[in-house]
């Protein structure tokens, strides 16, 4: 499996009813406040990381600014909800379930 890129993401994002609603200027604009919707968007954003691949913080943090502006904080959110793990500033998809 390949990761996607940001632009695929932000299209799976925009092609679903219930997503699409977040996203503002072809970037998330919003963090839905909605658990089960914020998992959602947060599963098709992982999409953007290759299973079983090492990313540096840096290379992190672009793929996530091209998709929302605090990638920080969207980098948090795909730790702690199990979609991204990390260990001495490299990251790696983990996967997660999807819904909550």
């Amino acid at each position: 499996m390949t990761a996607a890129s940001p632009a695929a993401v932000l299209a799976a994002l925009a092609s679903d009813a219930r997503l699409r609603g977040y996203l503002r200027g072809g970037r998330i604009e919003a963090m839905p406040a909605k658990l089960s919707r914020r998992r959602e968007l947060l599963a098709e954003v992982a999409q953007a990381f290759e299973p079983g691949v090492y990313y540096p913080e840096g290379r992190v943090n672009e793929i996530l600014g091209a998709l929302y502006a605090d990638y920080a904080a969207l980098r948090r959110y795909l730790v702690d909800e199990d979609f991204l793990d990390r260990e001495g500033g490299e990251y790696w998809r983990i996967g997660g379930p999807v819904s909550a």
